[in-house]
């Protein structure tokens, strides 16, 4: 059952097999906030009210064709609408670099309709009010893109810039901004992300603890074996498939299966390469692995 999106991929995506491509499509869960926006005192519609309306029945639509169509009616019944952008990037864009255009038209038109006075008042807990929301994913396309085609700090600034906007990060983009640290070979500042998160009990956060700290202290450190067991309970197919002893399966409709194997092929996508070149890191996490599941054998024997 799938339990949470995978954090946003690193440029337009497309389907890199026919069996990803047959894939179920599963709804899109920006069209539920059509429900959310109508909760509330009833209020006269400006154009960017009725233009984000057009969005809701955009995600809505299974074919790409009518969502694109959807979208470019939104833009001329108000061009402040950042959501349309976001679409078009993700969905009409030919390449990275059409994609980055739309997204910074985006992430324009997102930051001209808040206004100022929206910015001071809603930081700090910005995805919690819905007309941030449209700004807030133009500008992680935007932050993903400029990943994708190099321009590592760039994307930092913009990362950084979001968790401070929104700390309680809904969005997942603590997980992208610790790539882009490892990418810029900036340690403390990842280090320093980790530790901000350190409750993010889910097994994408926990192993890159775990391998920082074996890292930092080497394989006796009692603080990087607890962590690397918390991740393994956390999802246990991590292990295996680093050391290729199990094949990867990726996930097939965009969304990720906490504790699942496509959770696990996605984290070794992402950091596979940090752990097989950090010496003895995959062996040791093996080791511990296969202690724990050697402790849980005697366990149910003894029963």
């Amino acid at each position: 059952m799938p339990a949470s999106r995978k954090p946003p991929r690193k440029g337009p995506a497309t389907p890199s097999s026919k069996s990803a491509s047959a894939a179920v499509k599963l709804p899109d869960r920006r069209a539920m906030e059509s429900f959310m926006s109508a909760i509330g005192a009833p209020r006269a519609k400006s154009a960017r009210d009725k233009a984000q309306d057009v969005m809701y029945q955009a995600w809505d639509q299974a074919e790409p064709s009518k969502r694109i169509a959807l979208a470019n009616k939104a833009l001329t019944i108000s061009p402040l609408c950042a959501d349309a952008y976001v679409l078009l990037a993700e969905e009409k864009a030919k390449s990275a670099k059409e994609a980055l255009e739309y997204y910074r038209k985006g992430l324009d038109a997102g930051s001209q309709a808040l206004g100022t006075k929206a910015f001071n008042e809603y930081a700090g807990h910005f995805w919690g009010f819905l007309e941030t929301r449209p700004y807030m994913r133009a500008r992680a396309g935007l932050a993903a893109t400029l990943d994708a085609l190099g321009d590592v700090e760039a994307a930092i600034g913009h990362y950084r810039d979001m968790l401070r906007l929104n700390p309680g990060d809904n969005q997942g983009i603590r997980y992208l901004l610790a790539r882009c640290f490892m990418k810029s070979r900036d340690i403390e500042s990842l280090r320093q992300l980790l530790k901000q998160f350190d409750e993010d009990g889910t097994g994408l956060w926990l192993y890159t603890r775990a391998l920082i700290s074996f890292r930092d202290n080497g394989a006796e450190d009692k603080t990087a074996a607890e962590l690397a067991r918390k991740a393994c309970k956390a999802n246990r197919h991590v292990p295996a498939v680093l050391a290729g002893a199990k094949a990867m399966k990726s996930s097939m409709n965009g969304y990720l299966t906490i504790g699942g194997e496509d959770e696990a092929a996605h984290y070794v996508d992402e950091w596979g390469f940090d752990w097989v070149t950090t010496p003895g890191a995959v062996d040791w996490l093996t080791k511990i692995a296969a202690d724990m599941a050697s402790t849980q054998m005697d366990r149910r024997s003894m029963h």
